[in-house]
């Protein structure tokens, strides 16, 4: 067992992420930006204007579908997680400071993957036999071809099984961690005490989200709109809110992010073993992480929007990986950086990075309080948008029957990612993120010129445009 877990999470994890995700994130992130004419660049401001600009709106879906603000805010759910704060953070002690730029540079090519995803995904979206629209890159991929149907099949299978990791054991195993920490701030605690603490968390979280998953897509909408952008201005209210006390520190903090992009250890020094390499993998690969473009996964919810064409939803895919990336993440790295707290490079961590820094304006008891909460409402959003992409994969292989059986199985894996090791739970999760985009990408690339066709006809076409503004 040990020699297969150290094969997965080693050759196959590196597989996976340095010789098939990285150059397709680059590779692919510049075909389809000039493909689509520089969409999420030229059209920013359209974007902005069409989807966060109007997206509270209020207005009902039509059946089997959710509003375009339940579409995005359940993919959200599923971005805005611990991948902005405990991912960041391994970013930057793994890769240096210089990994927040790649992660930028990766969220730019970002914005234009995940768009196609979803522009392609409201393309080739089906009804199911309840009437309820589903979609994703097994859907897409699919419409490659009938000899591509295989291809898609494995894409549902790796996803269904990704979703155990990502949105499952890494997020639970966050959310106890975090919690664990902010009882310790208050009380001391045992190692015995300790363990009963996980296994609690992990019996109310598995019943809180199957409570939730049972009642369906709408009622994780529901959930998802509510919460999201309740977590997201207070989590970047606090964040900044240590970054203007340390507002001496913010320029330091950018010269240090540029200059370590390219030379990582002109800023950590040779002894923490930090290369370039390392601040491009980890920069990428935490960026994919945190916004999920490249993987697929958000395509699945946007495929269940109420909305007036392909190109209108994508739009909501470039507002996702600002928000999340460019904005959240950005928010986590400058706390961590201007706050001056010590890094120790070359060690995973959990939230005690952002907790020490919070803690330097707001003391050690309220640090670990307000990161315990943030962890607890960004995860488990998580979970919940991550259950709704592993039942539609595998509804897509077995159909709906098999639906509740998977997400009773969700809820046994929430327990015991809780009471887990965070090293073997994260490395389980990076490997299969990987696995699981390298079919998505095939698609992408075999279906780009699809993507440029509709964006092209899109924004030449006043009508479209209009329909955009009236309907948003």
């Amino acid at each position: 067992m040990q020699a297969i877990y150290d094969f997965f999470t080693g050759p196959l994890n590196n597989f996976a992420w340095l010789y098939m995700f990285l150059p397709c994130v680059m590779i692919g992130g510049l075909l389809l930006t000039v493909r689509t004419g520089f969409v999420q660049f030229r059209h920013f401001g359209y974007a902005m204007k069409n989807t966060v600009g109007k997206m509270f709106k209020s207005r009902e879906a039509g059946k089997g579908a959710v509003t375009p603000l339940q579409a995005v805010t359940t993919a959200l759910a599923a971005t805005v997680g611990t991948g902005n704060i405990v991912g960041t953070s391994q970013a930057i002690a793994l890769g240096g400071y210089g990994a927040v730029f790649w992660l930028w540079v990766a969220a730019l090519f970002g914005m234009v993957i995940k768009y196609s995803e979803v522009v392609l995904s409201i393309t080739y979206r089906k009804r199911d036999e309840k009437g309820d629209w589903v979609g994703g890159p097994m859907y897409y991929i699919s419409a490659i071809g009938p000899k591509w149907k295989w291809l898609a099949a494995v894409y549902a299978a790796l996803a269904a099984l990704a979703c155990f990791g990502i949105g499952n054991m890494s997020q639970v195993n966050s959310i106890t961690g975090s919690v664990t920490g902010a009882i310790s701030a208050f009380f001391p605690v045992t190692d015995s005490g300790i363990t009963v603490i996980h296994w609690v968390m992990g019996l109310i979280l598995a019943t809180l989200v199957a409570v939730i998953l049972f009642g369906g897509i709408k009622r994780i909408g529901k959930v998802s709109e509510k919460l999201i952008p309740f977590m997201s201005v207070f989590y970047v209210l606090v964040c900044l809110i240590v970054i203007f006390t340390h507002l001496g520190n913010v320029g330091g903090a950018f010269a240090k992010i540029f200059v370590a992009a390219f030379n990582p250890r002109a800023m950590v020094g040779a002894a923490s073993g930090i290369a370039l390499k390392e601040a491009v993998v980890w920069g990428i690969r935490r960026s994919a992480f945190s916004n999920e473009a490249g993987l697929g996964s958000a395509a699945i919810a946007h495929a269940a929007a109420d909305t007036p064409s392909a190109v209108h939803q994508g739009l909501y895919g470039i507002f996702e990986v600002f928000v999340d990336t460019i904005v959240i993440c950005t928010m986590t790295a400058l706390t961590i950086i201007c706050s001056g707290v010590d890094i120790s490079f070359g060690v995973k961590p959990g939230s005690e990075l952002i907790t020490a820094a919070v803690a330097t304006i707001f003391g050690d008891k309220l640090a670990a309080l307000f990161v315990a909460f943030a962890l607890v409402l960004f995860a488990f959003s998580t979970v919940l948008g991550w259950a709704l992409y592993g039942s539609r994969c595998i509804q897509y292989l077995f159909g709906t029957k098999a639906i509740r059986i998977y997400q009773a199985a969700f809820a046994v894996v929430i327990v015991i990612g809780c009471v887990s090791p965070i090293d073997a739970v994260w490395n389980i999760a990076d490997t299969f993120n990987g696995l699981m985009a390298i079919p998505n990408f095939i698609g992408l690339f075999a279906l780009s010129g699809v993507v440029a066709r509709l964006t092209r006809e899109h924004f030449s076409d006043p009508a479209a445009m209009l329909e955009d503004e009236i309907y948003s």
